[in-house]
């Protein structure tokens, strides 16, 4: 049986692609980036679910199933040893491309985990690096640590070739663990490669000084860790050891999970149905959502983000990550592991990637998917009998997790047993750090450990929604509640407040506002609720965080110009995935993202549309984010509105959990005897 069109490429689909692309490019090297599939064309992809649904139904139609292709981005390398990108799209089952584009030199592909190891070698044989890290004097024991980041944006007028940059750690030996924090000793040098010579080609060296200190000034000693301190994290290196008295909390499904996966990517739980897929830079992707069988999302997905700092110092003006966009979210996805990053009983999907020669392997555990209990879903006690009737919220979370450098993000798509679905996002890991002198303080940042300044920084993300609010004919609406004006007759004692809507005609970006209670709803005007005849809709309010706060006309603005608004709207169009754009590394302006698809002012009212939420976290760090920050959580709802008859968890069942016991003397009151 032939796979799913929403399912991800198999190990086998992925040679095929692989070798068609080496019978096309024969005489030259061929460097492998990615090969993932490539979802079919949107208006095919309709017909063929609407065919698929129907037959879940009983109905009888046919459809033609849309080709199952592949994309493939990689480098043609000939005679000049300058790699060309290539991005081509392969159907997999006629073996043959079918569209091909060499992308100019002024854009960079998004880089792999390879050419990190590029800059390593090139460290290692420079020179000038050696003898740069040579100018300190690191205590006995002290090992170099060079962490590869992407360059950022180039500055205005710099010649458009690809570097790679390094920030550069010492490693505490002595106690002959290899997880000890490295962290925790910033050395002040930047050695950047030219990708193309793979050389290191600039060594930069950053200022240490503190409020009233020159930007550029040298201000270190040779002795640049002497005023460090340790900082482990790792359970087997923390200073007096970890806690004693945390008793197992276990999460137990004695009757297996409510859910059910079929063909690695279709879930089925309680009402709720949709496809799983996973893409190098997206990672976990929900598809064709559906509840009680009516449709509510085309697709889903964490579409990108932008990480800039706010030192004033060069070269940190360019210490901006992409991180969807630079390397991909999927390729930094974590493996997870049982019982630590998921509780219960758990189902895990894999992922297929590829190396430099384009050899696919398994890359496992990538997506967890698990039920858990949110607390109380709904309640009410009937004073008079005293009778009380109470139910859980449940809700089944599909997450990933993924790594950059020092930073964890971890994702989750939690739907609920009352028809919602809620976006969360968590930040955790290590803040990014750099050598600050002895005793001084920072305006760029706080002193978080000795010889330690954490910069301050923001995390915005951009989650793309593509609705499909029983049928892709949709238009989105926001509503505000003011108060109302004073009338002798329609207000007379002043306590009425009016709801105000405004429908989003044009592809646009507007932003949040909680002072007038704004709440945006993406509707669908041809079908209407029987019971308030309002038009069927879903119902999000965005969250008012802070936007992109570098001065307008700045590169980190210029790069990032998803960041504007908190809410775009746009027509659709078939690979308009990402927010920023196609290319974000070293990017000097964003081109090809929701600011580019919003200025077509298209008709976007009764349309297949696309809602773009942008949120984020300034981040100006505490000393308690240190050595590794408790996670931060952000939460996007989205909710029926008007889309049911009656709360639709009316029917989960208010039973009672046996297993939960009293404190009591000889049962977890501290007194019980070993």
């Amino acid at each position: 049986m032939a796979p799913h069109p929403f399912k991800i490429l198999s190990i086998e689909e992925t040679t095929i692609t692989r070798d068609v692309i080496l019978s096309l490019h024969p005489d030259v090297v061929v460097d492998f980036r990615e090969i993932f599939l490539q979802e079919p064309e949107k208006e095919l992809m309709k017909q063929y679910l609407d065919v698929e649904h129907a037959a879940e139904t009983g109905q009888s139609q046919t459809s033609k199933r849309p080709p199952r292709l592949a994309k493939c981005q990689y480098d043609v390398v000939g005679s000049d040893r300058i790699p060309e990108y290539h991005e081509s799209v392969i159907d997999v089952e006629q073996k043959k491309r079918v569209r091909h584009e060499v992308v100019g030199k002024e854009k960079q592909a998004s880089l792999t985990l390879w050419e990190f190891q590029h800059l390593l070698a090139a460290c290692k044989k420079s020179e000038m690096f050696q003898k740069a890290i040579a100018e300190f004097k690191l205590p006995e024991g002290f090992e170099l640590v060079v962490e590869p980041w992407p360059y950022g944006g180039l500055d205005i007028g710099a010649e458009s070739r690809r570097y790679f940059q390094g920030l550069c750690f010492a490693q505490d030996t002595r106690n002959e663990n290899a997880d000890s924090n490295f962290y925790a000793y910033p050395l002040p040098l930047i050695p950047v490669m030219d990708a193309h010579t793979r050389e290191i080609v600039r060594i930069d060296r950053l200022a240490t000084g503190g409020k009233g200190d020159s930007l550029t000034g040298q201000t270190h000693s040779e002795r640049i860790l002497d005023h460090c301190q340790s900082a482990e994290y790792v359970p087997e290196l923390v200073p007096g050891g970890t806690r004693q008295d945390v008793k197992p909390i276990n999460i137990t499904q004695p009757e297996g999970p409510s859910f059910s996966v079929t063909d690695e990517s279709l879930v089925e739980w309680q009402k709720w149905s949709f496809r799983v897929s996973f893409n190098p830079r997206e990672g976990a992707v929900l598809h064709d959502v559906h509840y009680d069988g009516r449709s509510i999302l085309y697709r889903m997905s964490i579409s990108e983000m932008s990480v800039p700092y706010a030192d004033a110092r060069p070269p940190f003006h360019r210490k901006q990550a992409f991180d969807f966009g630079d390397g991909g979210a999927g390729n930094c996805a974590n493996n997870l592991s049982l019982g630590c990053d998921c509780l219960g009983v758990i189902k895990y999907f894999d992922a297929v990637i590829v190396s430099s020669d384009g050899e696919p392997k398994v890359h496992p555990n990538v997506v967890c998917l698990h039920e858990q209990d949110n607390g109380i879903g709904w309640k009410h006690t009937n004073w008079r009998t005293g009778r009380a009737v109470a139910t859980r919220m449940r809700e089944l979370v599909v997450q990933f997790i993924i790594t950059l450098a020092n930073y964890e993000y971890v994702f989750a798509y939690k739907l609920d047993t009352a028809g919602g679905i809620t976006l969360e996002v968590r930040a955790t890991g290590i803040v990014s750090v750099v050598n600050i002198d002895p005793g001084k303080t920072s305006d760029y940042g706080n002193v978080v450990s000795g010889g330690v300044l954490a910069q301050n920084h923001q995390h915005i993300f951009a989650a793309r929604i593509d609705p499909a609010i029983d049928g892709h004919k949709n238009t989105v609406v926001y509503e505000e509640s003011h108060t109302a004006q004073w009338n002798k007759v329609t207000n007379p004692n002043g306590n009425l407040y009016e709801i105000r809507k405004t429908v989003v005609e044009k592809s646009s970006g507007v932003d949040a506002n909680p002072f007038d209670h704004r709440v945006f709803k993406i509707i669908n005007s041809s079908k209407k609720n029987q019971t308030s005849g309002n038009p069927v809709g879903y119902k999000f309010t965005p969250l008012p965080t802070q936007k992109l706060l570098a001065s307008p006309g700045s590169i980190q603005a210029q790069r990032a110009l998803f960041t504007n608004h908190h809410v775009w709207v746009t027509k659709y169009q078939d690979d308009e995935l990402y927010a920023a754009g196609r290319f974000t590394l070293q990017s000097q302006l964003e081109q090809g993202g929701v600011h580019d698809m919003a200025a077509r002012k298209d008709d976007v009212a009764d349309e297949d549309l696309v809602v773009w939420n942008v949120f984020g976290l300034t981040h100006n760090p505490r000393v308690e984010d240190w050595p590794v920050m408790p996670v931060e959580i952000y939460q996007l709802h989205y909710k029926p509105s008007d889309f049911f008859d009656r709360n639709p968890a009316i029917d989960v069942p208010s039973t009672k959990n046996n297993a939960s016991v009293l404190v009591g003397k000889d049962c977890c009151s501290g007194t019980e005897k070993a």
